[in-house]
């Protein structure tokens, strides 16, 4: 199972950062928001029918017929892939510094440290010396992708400061996102009591919202710039996460589908549209460095915002239990505490989107 999970990994860290380079190098700059707005309408369009396809197969089916439905459709994928894609980059000859590979290992250890907090019975020596390690090895590698010719990562690209920023909202955006897709489902089946099959189909409405949104934004994008759209995106998570904070005691599964809806609307209007300005923000030749570091932060930053959400979520229950609560009063807190550090952290990305220049902007000048 865990070696299956990693090669689907791999497979999407391939897919991810090609398919927008290539639908940014072939888009004129004027349109690239419309396009980038129909690729997010299919990303979302994936988080509303995964919830109703996996609901389908495991009430007719056992668990590895999921897998197996899933196995036909990207056969089915590939097949037509291979006769219809065509190469539209140039090609040239490259190699693969395995040395930066093995330094990326750092950021494995760098997150499984942080994931013991708040754990008990932990060597705590031994993880100094992982995190020692990890450390050195990430720094090592951010070192080495300048000396390289041809980096495994080019980070030349964050000398560009708008750059920086679009990579920090599309990090910040896609962190309000996986961590309501995780962490609502476990607040529907603690707090409120549904069961796993209805907190899945709860996600449906807010992907649908934020499929339905992605082109509307990539188009308004291209119309009114890409600055307004972002600060209104970061302004409807930030309303989101603040509204989670102040009515967690409502105990209601429509309230919570809306809260999630806006906050996955607001998705729409900011990650798909940072993507596109980073990419806007830096010369052609470059277009591809930056998409790859886009994706990767967006990953890394994803995947620590769902460990600090399960660690804060542990250890705030796990404190009210110990001050008396029973444990759905707990809970209820734990999750408050997890909406009210979420609301902060959001707070921090509108912020970065007022920072922002719009390329419109710069162009003009």
């Amino acid at each position: 199972m865990l070696i299956g999970r990693a090669l689907e990994a791999v497979g999407v860290g391939i897919l991810f950062p090609s398919f927008q380079v290539v639908l940014l190098r072939i888009t004129p700059e004027k349109q690239r928001g419309s396009v980038m707005g129909a690729a997010g309408l299919v990303m979302g369009s994936a988080l509303a029918v995964g919830p109703i396809i996996s609901g389908i197969v495991l009430h007719y089916m056992t668990w590895q017929g999921l897998f197996l439905v899933f196995m036909v459709i990207i056969t089915i994928i590939l097949l037509l892939a291979t006769v219809f894609i065509q190469n539209v980059m140039p090609l040239k000859p490259t190699k693969l510094d395995m040395i930066s590979v093995i330094c990326l290992v750092g950021f494995i250890g760098i997150l499984y440290v942080i994931n013991l907090a708040g754990q008990t019975g932990v060597n705590w020596t031994n993880a100094m010396i992982i995190l020692l390690i990890s450390v050195l090895a990430v720094t090592w590698f951010v070192v080495r992708q300048f000396k390289l010719e041809t980096p495994l990562l080019n980070l030349r690209v964050l000398k560009t400061f708008n750059f920086d920023l679009a990579v920090l909202l599309t990090g910040a955006s896609y962190i309000a996102l996986i961590v309501v897709t995780i962490i609502f489902p476990l607040y529907y089946q603690t707090v409120l009591g549904v069961s796993p099959f209805i907190s899945g189909m709860a996600l449906v409405p807010g992907a649908v919202f934020l499929s339905i949104l992605n082109p509307l934004t990539g188009k308004l994008a291209d119309r009114v710039g890409f600055k307004v759209v972002m600060l209104i995106g970061m302004t409807m998570i930030v309303i989101g996460w603040g509204l989670l904070a102040l009515l967690y005691r409502q105990n209601s599964l429509v309230l919570m589908m809306i809260l999630a809806a806006l906050i996955e609307g607001g998705n729409a209007f900011v990650m798909m549209p940072a993507v596109t300005l980073g990419a806007n923000s830096l010369p052609d030749d470059l277009i591809s460095h930056g998409t790859a570091v886009i994706t990767t932060t967006r990953q890394i930053l994803g995947s620590t915002g769902v460990m600090v959400a399960t660690l804060v979520l542990a250890n705030s229950s796990a404190h009210f239990i110990k001050l008396g609560f029973t444990d759905k009063l707990a809970n209820l807190g734990g999750f408050h505490t997890v909406f009210f550090t979420f609301f902060i952290i959001e707070v921090v990305g509108l912020f970065i989107a007022l920072l922002l220049r719009d390329t419109k902007e710069r162009q003009a000048e």
